[in-house]
């Protein structure tokens, strides 16, 4: 009896150490865990920090796809990153109307592949310090790195500096940025 009951212990030591490790590997986002088993709307939503996101992500229609297989990496602008566009731009982005420029700007943020961080690095270093992205949206961003941050400059000059990378997701990755990246005028 006493076999079992250090067994089940034992056991349940394992299967906890297992899970705490597991859900150690993503780091939290805007003050949520992110679980690698969900996909990239199911934990962007828990997210404080992305709930503009969200509501772009709802308003585009993108729901869907980004719940679909993939693979994705979403480079996911903050609020703060929203509110750095000028007054009154998210607001007109989200009217119906302007459904296919938002659509847009937020598959701008996408690539079909799940990309990490370290083999976005080596791509950038592969390629002399720069690296073009190409995204879903048809936009080409370029990628470079500065003090260890993995950066992208968009079609108008703006950089995103990846704030919180390999964000692993049943569906690919997310990379939270902290600028909204902008197609080519």
């Amino acid at each position: 009896m006493f076999k079992n009951i250090r067994t089940l212990a034992l056991t349940t030591a394992i299967v906890s150490a297992t899970a705490v490790s597991a859900f150690a590997e993503n780091p939290m986002v805007g003050g949520a865990a992110m679980y690698a088993d969900k996909n990239i709307v199911e934990n962007a939503v828990n997210s404080k920090d992305h709930t503009t996101l969200v509501a772009a992500v709802k308003a585009a229609d993108l729901v869907e796809t980004l719940q679909g297989p993939g693979p994705f990496t979403v480079f996911a602008p903050t609020n703060a990153a929203f509110d750095k566009l000028p007054d009154g731009t998210v607001e007109t982005l989200l009217k119906p109307e302007n459904k296919d420029q938002l659509t847009k700007i937020l598959t701008c943020h996408v690539v079909a592949a799940d990309a990490m961080s370290d083999a976005i690095s080596k791509m950038i270093a592969d390629d002399g310090g720069e690296h073009p992205v190409k995204t879903v949206g048809g936009c080409t961003f370029t990628a470079m790195q500065k003090d260890g941050k993995i950066m992208l400059k968009d079609g108008q000059g703006n950089v995103a500096t990846v704030t919180i990378a390999d964000v692993d997701q049943s569906n690919g990755v997310i990379h939270v940025i902290d600028t909204v990246l902008l197609p080519a005028s």
